[in-house]
């Protein structure tokens, strides 16, 4: 059964309808995974729905927003050797997890899955699976897809040993760009993250509340991420990239002003990625 094997970890807050829809399609999978909800601080019932709702599935009511860094605590409560992370609006295609438990059988080595996207009713794939599917990476000979060094948090499966290996999500970030870092962290480790074609999710986005703030924490993410892991002429790189951005977004200028702001966080927690992750991070660079 694979709720012996995958639990699928969620953060939330004040979605409770929409989570409500995402958790029945969850535990009406044929072979349903265990299901934690971690609940940042919501005002809108959500955890009272969900226990009344949907029983089976374990709550953990956080007091205060910890953002992405709440699915650490879901990591930490499970007790299967791989999690699969969704988001409130994401869900997993019924032969996903099973799939997923195949590869990972198979290849030791695996450290994380990033699944196909399919975005809408209409299942339109999402771009960023357009562009790990055209990784520039060397393959590595037997994987089940090419090698990535990014996911995206509604839709990925990951080895909870690995993760928790890597420290999870920095909470500092609170959401947005908060995969790379743990992306660095396990590439780093020896682990090797793919994208695999047969690990589906659905994902049916909500419109977003304030687009604005989130390019700002992006930004500011973006600049931490480079300001930490990154080497050399990668950093400047990266960094020079956001700043050239900067120019003509205001909020982007307003992330930039708030990285600049946390240096002393950044310096505290510098760990560069080994220099054969750098020379892999360079080749996703492209040509300057």
């Amino acid at each position: 059964m694979i709720g012996e094997r995958v639990t699928s970890i969620i953060a939330t807050r004040d979605r409770r309808d929409t989570l409500l829809t995402t958790l029945q399609r969850l535990t009406s999978m044929r072979d349903p995974p265990r299901v934690i909800v971690v609940d940042n601080g919501s005002q809108d019932g959500t955890v009272q729905a969900v226990r009344r709702a949907v029983p089976q599935v374990q709550v953990l009511a956080l007091e205060h927003n910890e953002g992405a860094a709440a699915r650490n605590r879901g990591v930490a409560l499970a007790t299967t050797d791989l999690v699969a992370f969704s988001d409130d609006d994401s869900w997993w295609a019924d032969d996903a997890l099973p799939a997923a438990v195949a590869h990972f059988d198979r290849h030791p080595e695996l450290g994380l899955i990033a699944a196909r996207i399919l975005v809408g009713p209409e299942g339109r794939l999402d771009p960023a699976c357009q562009e790990m599917a055209r990784s520039p990476l060397a393959p590595s000979p037997g994987l089940p897809g090419p090698r990535v060094l990014g996911f995206l948090a509604c839709a990925a499966v990951v080895r909870r040993d690995a993760m928790l290996q890597a420290g999870g999500f920095p909470q500092p970030y609170v959401i947005g760009g908060e995969e790379q870092p743990v992306a660095l962290e396990l590439a780093s480790s020896g682990w090797h993250l793919v994208y695999v074609d047969d690990v589906v999710a659905h994902h049916q986005p909500a419109p977003q509340r304030d687009v604005v703030r989130r390019r700002r924490l992006i930004a500011r993410n973006d600049l931490w991420t480079a300001w930490r892991k990154r080497r050399g002429l990668g950093m400047a790189r990266a960094t020079t990239a956001v700043l050239r951005h900067a120019m003509s977004d205001r909020a982007v200028a307003g992330g930039a002003i708030d990285a600049i702001r946390g240096g002393g966080w950044v310096l505290r927690h510098r760990s560069p990625v080994p220099r054969h992750v750098e020379r892999e991070l360079r080749r996703l660079d492209g040509p300057r």
